[in-house]
């Protein structure tokens, strides 16, 4: 099993930064893909960034050049760093792990295994 706590969330105006933390715990060994996804009140959970295969890091066009996925290995670390935030970004943020190195989708929820509780952030006009 795996655990995912994430951290870091908080309130900005609009044109801030935040940076969120995702620990992981337990057999981290066993881990392949991460990602951030976010959920926006009456709003479908959607990806937001991940950690694919190869090290690569997939964003979704709505974040791509303000916000940045990094992993740390060494002390299983996942962060996610958002710049120039905007108020549509308010939303709860989950750090989520597939179990195993298998290929997939990385947008596609159903396919991880691990998530956090989330935290929110949440950005004002």
């Amino acid at each position: 099993q795996v655990q995912l706590v994430e951290s870091g969330g908080g309130s900005v105006q609009a044109g801030g930064s935040l940076r969120l933390s995702c620990a992981a715990s337990g057999l981290t060994s066993s881990v392949g893909t991460m990602a951030w996804f976010r959920q926006a009140p009456g709003k479908e959970r959607g990806a937001v960034a991940g950690v694919v295969e190869a090290g690569l890091t997939p964003y979704d066009d709505s974040v791509k050049g303000r916000f940045t996925i990094s992993k740390d290995n060494a002390n299983n670390f996942l962060y996610l760093q958002m710049n120039s935030l905007k108020p549509g970004a308010t939303a709860m943020y989950y750090c989520a792990a597939v179990k195993g190195s298998r290929l997939l989708d990385w947008r596609v929820r159903d396919k991880y295994d691990y998530w956090g509780q989330g935290t929110q952030g949440t950005v004002s006009s």
